[in-house]
């Protein structure tokens, strides 16, 4: 897919205050500084598309930009370590919850997960919160060029192994790079593919991705 267009639409705390559900929606969610921002501009090709920050949590927002005027995708607040209190973490879940569960246009979720660390509890609780809602998800390995491939492959290995003590196969994902780019393609071509049968939710019921 070539990237033609990308542009800021608004962002919103509520699922109230969200574009209207016309066109097919893509969300991209991690743990605090997995890369999600860096992510984002290399595959629209902008630069600062997503606004990068040293400080975990900055992402306090439903971040809607539209691509190619003819699909959303969304920059979603992060889960894990934030400077924030009880109270606003627990403000946040509840209206990424309301917007997982309950926005007609979104076809799918990818969830980030950087590729040097070991599995995180928050980051499979999480899969598996999407897993038992039926939420269709892919997961993306960030920053892989900050290891040997033989690191690479031996991490997504444990992770795959510790995805399979609760799921009976391995989710679809893809290993990227912010730096060199890698796995951009792929997933401009699974989005791609998606959005051709796509219809408006006011038509059909959403389509779920395969898991």
């Amino acid at each position: 897919m070539k990237i033609k267009s990308a542009e800021y639409i608004k962002s919103s705390v509520k699922l109230a205050d969200c574009p209207a559900p016309v066109y097919p929606e893509y969300a991209f969610i991690g743990r605090s500084n997995v890369g999600k921002s860096s992510l984002i501009n290399m595959l629209t090709g902008r630069k600062s598309l997503a606004k990068i920050s040293n400080k975990p949590g900055k992402t306090q927002t439903i971040n809607h930009f539209l691509i190619n005027k003819n699909w959303y995708l969304v920059d979603l607040p992060g889960y894990g370590y934030a400077k924030i209190s009880k109270t606003e973490q627990r403000k946040w879940d509840k209206f990424i919850t309301d917007y997982l569960h309950r926005r007609d246009n979104l076809v799918g979720v990818f969830v980030l997960i950087d590729s040097r660390l070991e599995p995180q509890k928050n980051d499979l609780d999480f899969l598996y919160r999407l897993g038992i809602s039926s939420i269709p998800f892919t997961i993306v390995f960030t920053k892989i060029d900050k290891l040997s491939k033989n690191k690479l492959n031996k991490n997504i290995e444990i992770f795959k192994n510790k995805m399979l003590e609760q799921w009976e196969e391995m989710p679809k994902y893809f290993l990227t790079s912010s730096v060199t780019k890698e796995g951009r393609d792929e997933i401009m071509d699974f989005i791609e593919e998606i959005n051709k049968d796509f219809e408006s939710p006011n038509q059909k019921p959403r389509i779920k991705l395969k898991k």
